[in-house]
């Protein structure tokens, strides 16, 4: 079930969707594949029921292999949209253009009393980034002050990288912290795993 031979059809596809619209899809539409591209952990904390985990680095990694795998109505799911954005232009750029993005990601979806799947708890990437870069600001800021001014520099920094990252809609930040130990999974698959998984589906 391959959608590099797009139609115009999927050309039109919407580039992001509201959960209303997603669980109308579920209702309606046999062809409907969700694909959410988090981590491994926040996966197992909460997923739509019947989604499909291919984590945004996997995917960019193999992007023309899943793009031939994927369907031709394609829901691309996250915590907030940002990184299923991401990966709706990676698989774009390969020619699957029947992608949309579920705006407010999975959160939003459970708020529309959608089929979640819960299990254990584990922060979102997001909150983490914001954590972990206010973090470092903090410290620097109380560095520069009880230890060295030089350490102010950790500030400048953070501020540097969130600024650019917003400038160009990705985060390095995000990138290594989803490849720590506790945003990794047990049952997170591999590309042969994932691939194999959507071959099931068609």
């Amino acid at each position: 079930m391959t959608s590099l031979n797009t139609t115009n059809a999927l050309d039109a596809a919407p580039k992001s969707i509201d959960a209303s619209t997603l669980k109308a899809w579920e209702d309606n539409h046999d062809d409907l594949m969700i694909i959410d591209v988090r981590s491994g952990a926040e996966f197992d904390a909460m997923h739509i029921n019947g989604s499909y985990h291919v984590p945004l680095a996997m995917l960019s990694e193999h992007t023309e292999e899943f793009a031939a795998k994927m369907g031709t109505r394609v829901v691309l799911v996250c915590q907030s949209g940002n990184r299923a954005e991401q990966a709706r232009k990676q698989l774009d750029s390969v020619g699957l253009a029947s992608a949309s993005v579920l705006s407010g990601g999975v959160p939003a979806y459970e708020a529309a009393g959608g089929n979640v799947v819960r299990g254990r708890g584990a922060w979102a990437l997001e909150r983490q980034v914001r954590m972990t870069a206010g973090s470092l600001v903090l410290a620097g800021v109380l560095g520069s002050k009880f230890i060295s001014p030089k350490l102010g520099l950790i500030a400048g920094g953070i501020g540097a990288g969130l600024t650019f990252s917003a400038a160009t809609n990705s985060c390095a930040m995000g990138q290594m912290l989803s490849k720590m130990p506790w945003n990794r999974s047990a049952n997170e698959p591999t590309a042969h795993q994932a691939l194999k998984n959507l071959d099931a589906r068609a």
